[in-house]
């Protein structure tokens, strides 16, 4: 065990996301202790381009950090571990002498590099290079963000190639600060979030010099790759001699903190948007139904797990929508008394694809729409049919996984804002015809990112011991017969074949 973890009692996860960073303590059962919260900038200089200032961040760490300790009555010294989760395929480069940031980090979001996205394509399609790294071509991944940066800062290329740059998602620029900086600080990142730069190879998790070579990316830049759970390095002052023995990308932290450990376990997050990933064991499952294939964790020198992933553009935006811009309801947690004052939809289907159809559809082309009106329908079955939405789209994603990987999900884990919200959850049960699960711990992402760093240090014995301390708040199971249940996915099936092509033919 690593000198911070002798006879500490708690493990501290940063949370680091696309909104705000946070610091969360942890107790030996996993239950929060404390925990502290600060919003940083979103930084928007042009349209498409989406920026945050990293050394904010870092500022804000340092900050929640020392106001969670502070409500928890404990000292550094009483930290066995620190994990980290964040934001992932966010994306800067720093001066490795000074610690300064050379330009904003460009968040996720950012589709500046639309451009370099197409013209790769234009030579061997948008999977030219799944076959390595499990990905598509697009803007959401790192390694063009990085290409860009490279390109359009100052000497920064030149520079890279020497050394005196390097680059790294949030996770990476934390560490190296949290052990020194410009005085010794670590360079590395893992498995997880390398996945996710396009540039890392799903077979032997390291850097692939074909990726690099077509990105123009120099080596010298990059971090090295570790596991998801071993010790790194200790912080330095404030918080000194504190090991940090975990890290995972926010996406695999739920999976791990909803100890999703067998082949087949999958999670869905429930949020602005959906994230569904699944565990396919210790083997890469190159998806043919629109799914990204990524790195789920690697704990010290075992095995990587791997695991499907499939992302929805639009689940609780819908409700935000119904709310900010038609005024259907005041506040998001109307939609389900509302709702529930109808017996079914009516009919009535909405498909969210304000900006395309994400996973498993892919499709640009396709625009939202309210399907199956009549006179009969009223603002119930609009609110229904929005949260049906979210149900059937998870749906379309547990069948791709499933028919990729030949494995049978028996039941879903849920986290995020909108699994408080039963009449959901218990469609979400019938219309997958299986349980839904809901944990009691709702922190499910910085719980896997503490399970990371107490395994790394033995805080935890091992994967049994927490799954068995891993309770469930709330279970939800089928009740809808059969025959309603295909009727109604059929209708689904037909509103989504209605929203596709809008883009196109309106525009000719």
């Amino acid at each position: 065990m690593a000198a911070g973890a002798r006879g500490a009692s708690h493990v501290g996860a940063i949370d680091q996301g696309t909104t705000s960073t946070r610091f969360i303590v942890f107790d030996r059962q996993g239950r929060i202790v404390a925990c502290a919260q600060r919003e940083h900038e979103q930084i928007f200089p042009r349209p498409g381009f989406v920026e945050h200032d990293a050394s904010e961040i870092w500022r804000n760490t340092r900050t929640v950090m020392g106001e969670a300790l502070g409500a928890a009555r404990l000292e550094p010294a009483d930290l066995a571990a620190i994990g980290i989760t964040n934001q992932r395929e966010t994306t800067l480069i720093w001066d490795a002498r000074t610690g300064e940031p050379l330009h904003n980090a460009l968040v996720w979001q950012d589709t500046r590099v639309d451009a370099a996205v197409a013209a790769l394509a234009r030579e061997g399609g948008i999977d030219r290079f799944r076959a390595v790294t499990g990905l598509p071509l697009a803007s959401y991944f790192s390694g063009l963000k990085l290409a860009w940066l490279l390109d359009h800062v100052p000497g920064a290329r030149a520079r890279a190639e020497t050394g005196e740059v390097l680059f790294g998602t949030i996770d990476t620029w934390l560490v190296w600060n949290l052990t020194g900086g410009a005085e010794g600080g670590l360079h590395v990142t893992d498995a997880t979030n390398a996945s996710r730069t396009q540039l890392m190879s799903l077979d032997t998790l390291d850097w692939d010099d074909g990726m690099l070579a077509a990105f123009r990316i120099p080596r010298r830049v990059l971090p090295e790759i570790r596991s998801s759970s071993e010790v790194f390095g200790e912080t330095r002052a404030p918080f000194a001699g504190v090991p940090i023995a975990g890290i995972l990308g926010d996406q695999q932290a739920a999976l791990f903190g909803q100890t999703c450990f067998a082949e087949g376990d999958a999670k869905n997050t429930y949020g602005t948007g959906c994230f569904a990933l699944m565990n396919t064991g210790t083997r890469p499952v190159r998806s043919t139904h629109g799914l990204v294939t990524t790195v789920g964790y690697r704990l010290g020198g075992g095995k990587p797990v791997y695991a499907l992933e499939g992302s929805i553009a639009i689940a609780g935006a819908l409700v935000q929508w119904l709310r900010d811009n038609l005024g259907l309801i005041r506040r998001s947690d109307e939609i389900e008394p509302l709702a529930r004052s109808v017996e079914d939809n009516g009919d009535v289907y909405i498909v969210p694809a304000f900006s395309g159809l994400y996973a498993p559809h892919w499709r640009p082309d396709a625009r939202g729409i309210v399907a199956g009106l009549t006179r009969f329908a009223n603002k119930g079955h609009i609110a229904r049919a929005a949260l049906e939405a979210t149900a059937y789209q998870t749906r379309e994603v547990l069948e791709a996984m499933e028919t990729d990987s030949g494995t049978a999900v028996e039941a879903l884990r849920c986290d995020g804002g909108m699994v408080v919200n039963d009449l959901l959850m218990q469609f979400q049960a019938d219309i997958l015809d299986r349980p839904v699960l809901r944990p009691k711990v709702s922190e499910t992402t910085a719980l896997g990112a503490a399970y990371a760093a107490g395994l790394g240090v033995g805080f935890w014995s091992g994967l049994d011991e927490l799954k068995a301390q891993a309770g469930v708040d709330r279970r939800w199971h089928p009740r809808m017969d059969d025959a309603r249940r295909k009727v109604l996915y059929s209708a689904w099936g037909r509103a989504v074949e209605r929203s596709l092509g809008w883009k196109q033919e309106a525009t000719e």
